[in-house]
């Protein structure tokens, strides 16, 4: 025989493939925190690359630079704008 019958999954496996109440909120935090970070380590990359002050001042003084409350503000806004878009797109496609 070429095929093999495939068992028939459990109940509570069944169960468990249905969407829990908070996985829309746990992935929307997941997302806007992958967007902040990426924000940050672009942030820190410049901190580099611009003008090369992080290279004689240190890594530590290149993350003071970095994380402030006005680039964590900035950070924050374009996560959440990054994430409607996515979730625009993802129910348009």
């Amino acid at each position: 025989m070429y095929f093999v019958l495939r068992p028939r999954l459990p109940h509570n496996y069944m169960q468990s493939l249905k969407r829990k109440p908070y996985s829309k909120y746990l992935r929307a935090l997941i997302e806007v925190a992958f967007i902040m970070f990426l924000f940050y380590a672009n942030l820190l990359m410049g901190e580099y690359d611009r003008n090369g002050a992080a290279r004689q001042k240190g890594f530590m003084w290149a993350l003071r630079d970095a994380i402030t409350p006005e680039n964590f503000l900035i950070g924050i806004t374009a996560a959440m704008i990054g994430y409607l878009v996515f979730e625009f797109l993802r129910r348009k496609i």
